[in-house]
């Protein structure tokens, strides 16, 4: 067991903490489970409380172009108010769930190039550290899974998946960022659209599909984004390929049937509920209070009935450097 050494605000000396997650994805609205390990330090130390942090990397558009941050999406307080003595080793076992609109991060077992991490907050006699820093895998929800499965036997490929800050209008969304899944078209759908982007809103009653084409123009007219919403349940029995395609070929040919960016529109700036929003611009200026590690994880191709691709080597790398860089900047 390696522990991680806080040596901030508790100085040389305090106690570590290593916070192990127990093995597999977790999935959006269910219980992460695991144990946060503690050693005592040279003396005994109160321990206020220990935090668990949910963190995610995410693109913001503005003025200026576009901008990369760290947010912090929920908090946990599993344990507190203990004095734990010099030398001591303890295991904290803990059970939180996952937000509904945690993102999805890998496809049958494939990474989708989007980083989650799960940080440890020790607060000891009024001072805190940030600690421990690992990757959150969270895997689809069935309704998830089969709409997905479902586009790939339809033909579309994927082409990249990541975190936008900002809102979707006229949806029921509560965190401050949503995902966003770029597919190729299909074949039959090449000559109408250049690409697909899809959105999954879940919520304890169901799961809100949010579509948006990106429609090729014709000889006299200009592209355009066309943006339609479904609403399905959890486990619902549908013939998924038939459904899915219906979705698609109305979004793509009925121009006036679904609303466009008016009705349901992005909805940049911060967000609601006090969320903070570190930037990283990509001239390597940063701005915020946090001033969040940036990371830009790459994007992989899904497998089994979607599309083959493998995550790189040099992409995994790149996101255990984010998580050990974030650690290193305490």
């Amino acid at each position: 067991m390696v522990f991680k050494r806080l040596l901030g605000s508790l100085g040389i000396g305090g106690p570590s903490v290593d916070t192990v997650l127990d093995p597999g994805p977790a999935l959006p609205g269910h219980g992460l489970t695991g144990q946060v390990h503690l050693r005592g330090g040279d003396a005994d130390f109160d321990i206020d409380h220990i935090t668990l942090e949910l963190l995610a990397r995410v693109e913001a558009e503005h003025d200026g172009g576009e901008s990369e941050g760290t947010v912090t999406f929920d908090r946990f307080t599993v344990a507190g108010g203990f004095r734990l003595a010099a030398g001591e080793r303890r295991s904290i076992p803990f059970s939180v769930a996952l937000p509904w609109e945690t993102p999805v991060t890998e496809l049958y077992g494939q990474p989708l190039g989007v980083v989650l991490g799960v940080r440890t907050e020790l607060a000891v006699a009024g001072a805190k550290d940030k600690g421990d820093l690992d990757q959150l895998t969270v895997g689809p929800l069935p309704a998830q899974e089969a709409i997905l499965e479902a586009l790939g036997q339809l033909g579309f490929g994927f082409k990249s998946a990541d975190l936008e800050y900002g809102r979707i209008g006229g949806t029921g969304q509560q965190l401050p960022f949503h995902q966003e899944i770029e597919l190729t078209p299909a074949p039959q759908y090449a000559h109408q659209v250049n690409e697909i982007e899809l959105t999954f809103l879940a919520s304890p009653a169901g799961l809100e599909v949010v579509l948006e084409a990106d429609k090729r123009g014709g000889l006299f007219s200009t592209g355009h984004d066309e943006l339609a919403r479904y609403t399905v349940g959890h486990h619902d029995s549908r013939d998924w390929n038939a459904e899915v395609d219906g979705w698609i070929r109305r979004l793509v040919e009925h121009r006036a049937s679904y609303g466009s960016h008016a009705a349901y529109g992005h909805e940049g700036g911060h967000g609601h509920h006090g969320y903070g929003y570190d930037e990283h611009h990509h001239d390597g200026r940063r701005s915020g209070p946090g001033m969040g590690t940036a990371v830009a994880a790459g994007a992989a191709g899904l497998a089994v009935g979607v599309v083959g691709g493998m995550m790189a080597a040099e992409a995994v790398d790149e996101i255990g450097d984010f998580f050990e860089g974030d650690e290193d900047e305490g």
